[in-house]
């Protein structure tokens, strides 16, 4: 089992980082970091981490999915506007591969229009609740959900809830 994860260039939250790699260690899920930045890409709070792989060199079949962390960054750089990821995110889909986004990266996951039909967990923010109705996702009540192939996390607390589930769907657990 392979994963990709995609943060931000800066204002990434490093604590949805942290709990999303300590899941992966655990269960002992390979996973590399990813980014359209060739830097180090900083958090909100001050964490810094070399990306692996820039994400424009990315071949989805090389991973079993992708998880998308939130933060400020993904507003600052307007990544649910940006065409090379949400082809990207698309790629994964096409492929049936686990797209797993938490937080405001669901707009991202919303803007790459694979969500028609899905359960999506409950937005926080207005602006990403607006992009789930806009795409035809179906908002839950729940701090996460999984439909299909895409699983979404609405905040940091409930990544707790949702990673054993999302691994277990992979196969991990």
């Amino acid at each position: 089992m392979k994963m990709l994860v995609f943060i931000p260039p800066n204002d990434f939250k490093d604590e949805s980082l942290e709990m999303v790699k300590m899941f992966f260690d655990r269960w002992k899920v390979e996973n590399k970091l990813t980014s359209y930045s060739k830097k180090d890409c900083v958090g909100y709070h001050g964490a810094t981490y070399t990306p692996d792989i820039n994400t424009n060199s990315v071949d989805p079949s090389d991973y079993d999915g992708i998880v998308l962390i939130d933060g400020k960054g993904v507003d600052t750089y307007k990544l649910y506007e940006f065409r090379p990821l949400l082809d990207l995110i698309m790629q994964f889909n096409n492929s049936g591969k686990l797209i797993c986004a938490i937080g405001n990266a669901t707009k991202i996951v919303a803007r790459a229009n694979i969500i028609k039909g899905k359960k999506i967990a409950k937005p926080e923010e207005e602006e990403t609740r607006r992009a789930v109705v806009l795409f035809h996702g179906v908002p839950a009540e729940e701090g996460y959900a999984i439909s299909d192939n895409i699983a979404t996390i609405s905040n940091y607390e409930s990544i707790e809830q949702a990673m054993p589930e999302v691994l277990e769907r992979m196969g991990v657990k």
